[in-house]
């Protein structure tokens, strides 16, 4: 092996006009959301307890440095053989923090270079592998990018920038953007480590990741609970049963076992949490998330483990939760019609739907108590997610994370009863109701939302009317021809001036509930300057869909399903020859009346 250098660098000192290649063999970019969730609240959370509210952009010097491991390099193409993901990764949130300083009006253009860098007249990314430059390009320039289906990376990297704009907490971005860029690109650390030859720096690699072949959180855990039970034949029967359900575990994703115990510890034996402030000190639900096996043993007493049958017990509730786990992650992944709002939720990035789940049930609950709770929870969750973002209240990670670990506190073991009574008065005693609804607008930040709220009126239309609910495909962005939100109104204020008194009453109303359906996107791209007369013919042909098609007459004709829908339901459908204003404002009452149905406070009783 020839000469290997290690040396520590910080993330400015990586990537700064610097350019990395990865090989064909090993270039697939791999990151799940829950990676990425992972490694946002890791550093938000590290800035937040160095940051005090106040403090100049120089006072960062002072801060807290954050290691990220080592990076292993090879050969004169800087060629990345450890450490892509997280490469990649903190490139997806420099892009993201460079949108948001764009914003603002601010410019950073160290954080350009840490991007990107000119050679020649010639922009490339630092990172640079062919195959994505044209997604990152859309990224750069804040553009839609369409996915063509064929590469998995590309695919990842949409996804992961999208859950970043989803979970970053907006608390930073408001109040301490600027200090969390200088934290990011001077405070996170890792070891540099090149080699001259390719194959020496695999070696290194190989080395670093095999020998000793260290224990993981899981392994730690399990030995250490095997390790309290006394009599032998029954430590052997719960190492074995132990092993199978992690091997279950793993099948869903190599790092799922952990990623369950997480939620299950939090769920059933976690008290405290972290406050949110600076310099605050990391409690049950910081600890399990770093260390779950070192904070197991640290809290035997609170778990009430104290005899060998206490211990037995553990593991027979870690298989138990475990099965179940594995159950719900598959309603999460396809669409129960018993267990629909699970997968409705897994569908909006809800990250904390597991935590919410396990903690009502126990151990000693049939199969029908843990349905009842699963349903009522998962429901609970949905009024939960939309409640807030109609008042445009953001459900990312850091921003719900207390107030979910609150409510988690407070359900945990409750009988179906108890659980049912406590949802009905979290949804009476919340400051956000769905009265806000006629005033939702599509947005940045809504346009989501709007996209799901609306597949999910016209699934539930379809299914009252013994129609297949289409749901699933009006929400899949990877189809050929995805549905998009599609406003009614055209975008030409000069049609309008007799009916809005200024451009922005314009913007207003037709950026409103009221004016938006969902069509497929060759469709809607060919509607964009048609008038409404023209537009509502296509809306009720075979290529739209039934809320559409309501604003045209035909839907009224022949159709006693939907008429019968309509009037056992009290809804004001109605066809519309013109459209403006006062429709809109009618349409948008209507859709009030449907959601007032789909997300019922009732929906909570037994």
């Amino acid at each position: 092996m020839k000469k290997i250098d290690g040396s520590p660098k910080s993330l400015k000192q990586l990537l700064l006009n610097t350019k990395y290649t990865i090989h064909y063999y090993q270039r697939e970019y791999m990151w799940g959301r829950k990676q990425i969730e992972e490694l946002v609240d890791d550093l938000t959370s590290e800035f937040l307890n160095n940051y005090t509210p106040g403090d100049s952009r120089e006072k960062v010097m002072d801060y807290g440095a954050y290691f990220m491991g080592s990076v292993v390099l090879a050969g004169r193409e800087n060629a990345i053989i450890d450490g892509q993901q997280r490469l990649t990764s903190l490139t997806l949130l420099l892009l993201f923090l460079r949108s948001k300083m764009n914003e603002i009006g601010q410019n950073y253009s160290t954080v350009d270079g840490m991007i990107y860098s000119e050679a020649f007249g010639k922009r490339s990314f630092n990172i640079n592998v062919d195959e994505r430059e044209a997604v990152l390009n859309a990224i750069y320039n804040n553009v839609d990018y369409k996915y063509d289906g064929k590469n998995e990376s590309v695919k990842n990297i949409m996804n992961r920038y999208s859950d970043i704009n989803e979970i970053f907490p907006i608390e930073i971005i408001e109040n301490s953007l600027m200090n969390f860029i200088d934290w990011i690109i001077e405070k996170i650390f890792f070891i540099e480590i090149v080699a001259t030859e390719e194959q020496d720096a695999h070696k290194v690699f190989v080395s670093m990741n095999d020998r000793g072949l260290s224990l993981t959180p899981t392994e730690m855990l399990k030995g250490y609970l095997l390790s309290e039970i006394v009599n032998d034949e029954n430590r052997e029967k719960y190492n074995d049963l132990w092993k199978e359900q992690v091997v279950l575990l793993k099948e869903i994703d190599k790092s799922e076992d952990e990623t369950f115990i997480k939620h299950w510890l939090r769920a059933r034996y976690a008290e405290t949490i972290r406050e949110t402030k600076a310099n605050a000190i990391p409690m049950d639900f910081d600890n399990i998330g770093s260390g779950f096996h070192k904070w197991v043993r640290e809290n035997r007493n609170l778990m009430k483990l104290h005899t060998s049958e206490d211990f037995e017990k553990l593991i027979d509730e870690f298989i138990f939760y475990s099965k179940l786990y594995v159950r719900i992650k598959n309603y999460e992944s396809n669409l129960d019609k018993d267990f629909k709002h699970i997968f409705y939720n897994a569908q909006l990035g809800f990250t904390f739907q597991m935590q919410l789940l396990f903690a009502p049930i126990n151990l000693s609950d049939t199969e029908e108590i843990v349905n009842k709770k699963l349903d009522l929870v998962s429901k609970y969750i949905d009024m939960y997610i939309y409640s807030r973002v109609i008042n445009y209240r953001s459900c990312d990670y850091n921003t719900v994370k207390n107030r979910v670990f609150r409510i988690t506190n407070e359900i945990r073991g409750l009988s179906v009863e108890e659980l049912s009574n406590k949802l009905i008065d979290y949804v009476n005693t919340s400051e956000q109701k769905m009265d806000r609804f006629t005033y939702w607008e599509v947005n940045g930040f809504t346009k989501k939302y709007i996209k799901h709220l609306l597949a999910r009126i016209t699934g539930f239309i379809e299914e009252s009317i013994d129609m297949t609910n289409n749901y699933c495909s009006y929400i899949d962005i990877y189809s050929r021809n995805p549905y998009e939100v599609e406003h009614i109104t055209c975008d030409h204020f000069e049609w309008f001036q007799d009916i809005y008194t200024s451009e922005q009453e314009f913007d207003s109303f037709r950026n409103n509930i009221g004016d938006l359906v969902l069509l497929p996107k060759s469709i809607n791209a060919s509607l964009n300057d048609e008038k409404y007369t023209y537009k509502v013919n296509k809306y009720c042909s075979n290529e739209g869909n039934i809320l559409a098609a309501t604003l045209g007459n035909i839907t009224y004709q022949n159709n006693p399903r939907f008429i019968r829908f309509m009037n056992d339901n009290n809804l004001p459908f109605e066809s519309y020859e013109s459209f403006g204003k006062q429709e809109i404002i009618k349409r948008r009452e209507l859709y009030k009346k449907i959601v007032d149905i789909i997300w019922n406070i009732d929906n909570l009783k037994i």
